[in-house]
């Protein structure tokens, strides 16, 4: 259930929504005269949050590749590699 308060809340309580923040990691939702203004979120809710952003663009264009006639790599050659070159054997 998400976690909406006023806006002075955020002016008034700044403490206690960044514990929430952190403890709960889950983004408050802060309202001005009772419609929706702006999210709180933890930083390190928000770099995960970008980070799968940036991993669904990513697997989108791979996507899009594909449905245009890319050619892809056979992925047990790619992991070969990628072992080969962690354990120096390349």
């Amino acid at each position: 259930m998400p976690n909406i308060r006023p806006i002075s809340d955020l002016r008034n309580n700044a403490n206690e929504i960044s514990e929430f923040c952190h403890r709960e990691r889950e983004p408050v939702f802060i309202t001005k005269n009772g419609v929706g203004d702006m999210v709180v979120m933890s930083i390190e809710a928000y770099e995960k949050q970008q980070a799968l952003i940036e991993l669904y663009g990513k697997l989108s264009e791979a996507e899009a590749e594909i449905a245009n006639g890319a050619a892809g790599e056979d992925f047990f050659e790619v992991a070969k590699k990628l072992r080969a070159s962690v354990h120096g054997k390349l």
